[in-house]
């Protein structure tokens, strides 16, 4: 399928702003089930100064420099991206969840060795005894890791409950497991504390979901915002994708923006300014098939 997707940023200072420079993770990156044809940015006041690079994960970023008084800041980032569904999988075909989770502590594939990285905490996810202890109710002693991580998901999805504004930017995995709520990076980061606590790699994913669904079908939680999920590394499969906010394998109306071990790493805009005082912020995100614009 072929969509367009609009994302909206703005900025209002309480004061004036002299300097403000910022890093962009809007550009959706390509992998084999996803490409993007076309990205744009419009911002005003224009750059002073801009460039453009990959970071270590491999997501695009595009850095901005303004050095002009302003008191507000907008963003526009237009993209076009070819998305293909992805062929269903049989998770009870993956390999025991200890069997991948001992082979990757041990072996010299480059794969293995890049996947590894994702076992250790991170900023924003650290590993707990009790995150543990959730994740153990799945994985059970032998079971396929994607089976397993599937149920994971699927238990996160009707144990928890989406409520906007019940958390920050700062709550932790642990919060979230004893509060059963929060957002779509929280359940992320809840399902990656449980996976990377039992030895496993998964790494967190920032992207959109289709704003309107195809007739007949539930409109998914997290549409019209940015959306977070996770991958899942099983050395036969690859990267597989999990989606705890609304407990599905993530398909043709998920749309990758950026990956890395969690929201730090990838949020959308992050900067500095000087001066301003105080802000508000304004988000509009909208994903539409090609027909439809």
């Amino acid at each position: 399928m072929k969509f367009t997707i609009t994302h909206k940023t703005s900025y209002s200072y309480g004061e004036g702003v002299s300097l403000c420079q910022n890093l962009l993770r809007l550009h959706p990156r390509d992998h084999v089930w996803q490409k993007c044809v076309r990205h744009e940015l419009a911002i005003t006041p224009n750059p002073s100064s801009q460039s453009s690079h990959v970071d270590f994960f491999g997501n695009h970023v595009t850095w901005i420099s303004l050095d002009e008084h302003h008191s507000e800041f907008n963003i526009c980032a237009t993209s076009e991206v070819h998305v293909e569904t992805r062929p269903e999988i049989d998770v009870a075909t993956s390999m025991p969840w200890e069997r991948v989770r001992d082979l990757l502590g041990a072996s010299p594939e480059p794969t293995h060795i890049e996947a590894r990285q994702y076992v250790f905490d991170s900023p924003h996810v650290m590993t707990a005894g009790d995150l543990a202890d959730y994740a153990l109710v799945s994985f059970t002693p032998g079971r396929p890791l994607l089976e397993a991580a599937q149920d994971l998901t699927e238990r996160i999805h009707r144990e928890f409950k989406f409520l906007p504004g019940s958390t920050d930017l700062g709550t932790t995995p642990m919060e979230v497991l004893r509060m059963r709520r929060g957002v779509c990076q929280d359940f992320a980061h809840l399902q990656l504390g449980c996976l990377r606590s039992i030895g496993l790699p998964a790494r967190y994913v920032s992207g959109y979901l289709v704003t309107r669904p195809p007739p007949g079908q539930p409109r998914l939680v997290g549409a019209d915002v940015s959306h977070a999920w996770v991958s899942v590394f099983e050395p036969a499969f690859g990267w597989v994708d999990f989606d705890p906010t609304n407990g599905v394998r993530p398909s043709d109306h998920h749309i990758t923006i950026a990956w890395a071990r969690d929201y730090n790493e990838i949020s959308p805009v992050r900067g500095i300014t000087v001066g301003g005082a105080s802000h508000q912020l304004g988000v509009a995100v909208d994903v539409a098939p090609m027909d439809e614009v």
